[in-house]
């Protein structure tokens, strides 16, 4: 079961990943890539974060958040493992959104996105300390908090 879980959120975040580096930021593509990409990762993160915690699906058996052997057996499953992975998918796919939407409205070229994206996509933290670096002088002519 978790293969194939694992298998399909890889698969949708792939889809998502490709729409928001290749094709045309439409609103409805953006609103898509929020809601059939990360809300959806987000939800079924939810779900098997509760169904194993409750004990309704096994997986992660003894493992708690609050210690390093804690969290090790935690991923010590399938389950565990699957599920941190699709927390990771969705938060690093909602950052390149951002990043993205971001890049559009300071008026980056899609050039210099990308590389910065697919950072973001294989090491989230990675790709969003570029971006922040590289925004920063854009964002400071524009206001601060633009």
């Amino acid at each position: 079961m978790w293969d194939t879980v694992f298998s399909i959120a890889n698969a949708l975040a792939l889809l998502m990943w490709v729409a928001l580096v290749f094709l045309p930021r439409w609103p409805a593509l953006l609103a898509a890539i929020l809601y059939l990409g990360v809300a959806l990762l987000s939800a079924a993160y939810a779900v098997f974060l509760i169904a194993v915690v409750a004990g309704i699906v096994p997986g992660g058996e003894g493992g708690n958040f609050s210690s390093i052997e804690g969290v090790r057996q935690i991923f010590a499953s399938d389950a565990g493992v699957t599920i941190g992975w699709i927390h990771y998918l969705a938060f690093d796919l909602f950052v390149g959104l951002w990043i993205a939407r971001d890049a559009d409205a300071k008026d980056f070229s899609r050039l210099v996105q990308a590389p910065i994206l697919f950072a973001t996509l294989m090491a989230g933290p990675l790709g969003l300390v570029l971006w922040l670096v590289i925004r920063e002088r854009r964002a400071r002519a524009g206001g601060r908090w633009q």
